[in-house]
């Protein structure tokens, strides 16, 4: 990938409502993959439709936001985007969001420049994996909804994931050190997904 030509904008996918989770239920592993992979990662809600919106006005669209996983077979995801399309039956199956919604009134304290100074974490069987900050993420949300509402209309209770932190799925492990990598999600594992003031998230691998 280009990461030059691709740092202009905020790449972005559509991926399936029907398949949405809360926590405490179990992610069944699609019957092709045995390369299941977890996404920690932010979800901000629409709570005001618009087009084309503005930058400077796309935070007065949220309504909130809410921990996002965005659980993915990254064998199927791999061999699907050598097409040159996005990713769409690696990452149909299941998406995890909860376990409450918080308005960002309650999160100004936190505030910064790039979204909150919130600290985001994620363990497998309580072992952490993942940790990394909010702010810490590529793009904001004013980004995000500026861009995915260009020539269309994002309506209320359309759903926003941030893309994840550094280090923040199992993917990124194996890139950064192969040798360190723990392994894919296996049918028993648990998976326990947290930010603060957002919440936990906690899902067991189906088997």
């Amino acid at each position: 990938m280009d990461i030059e030509k691709h740092s202009r904008y905020p790449i972005f996918y559509f991926t399936n409502p029907a398949a949405v989770i809360g926590s405490g239920s179990p992610v069944v592993r699609p019957k092709r993959s045995v390369q299941l992979d977890f996404e920690l990662e932010v979800a901000a809600v629409i709570g005001t439709a618009g087009a084309d919106i503005a930058r400077e006005d796309a935070l007065g669209h949220v309504a909130g936001y809410m921990i996002f996983c965005d659980w993915s077979a990254r064998d199927v995801q791999m061999d699907e985007m050598k097409l040159g399309l996005g990713p769409a039956k690696g990452k149909d199956f299941a998406n995890s969001l909860g376990p409450f919604l918080v308005t960002p009134d309650e999160l100004a304290p936190w505030a910064s420049e790039r979204g909150f100074d919130l600290r985001m974490t994620a363990s497998v069987n309580g072992k952490q994996l993942s940790e990394g900050l909010w702010s810490s993420v590529d793009w904001g949300f004013e980004d995000m909804i500026a861009f995915s509402s260009q020539g269309t209309r994002l309506r209320v209770g359309d759903v926003l994931g941030s893309g994840t932190v550094p280090t923040g799925c199992l993917l990124e492990h194996l890139g950064l050190n192969p040798e360190s990598f723990p392994g894919w999600l296996d049918p028993g594992d648990e998976v326990v997904l947290e930010i603060e003031q957002l919440g936990r998230l906690c899902h067991v691998v189906a088997r």
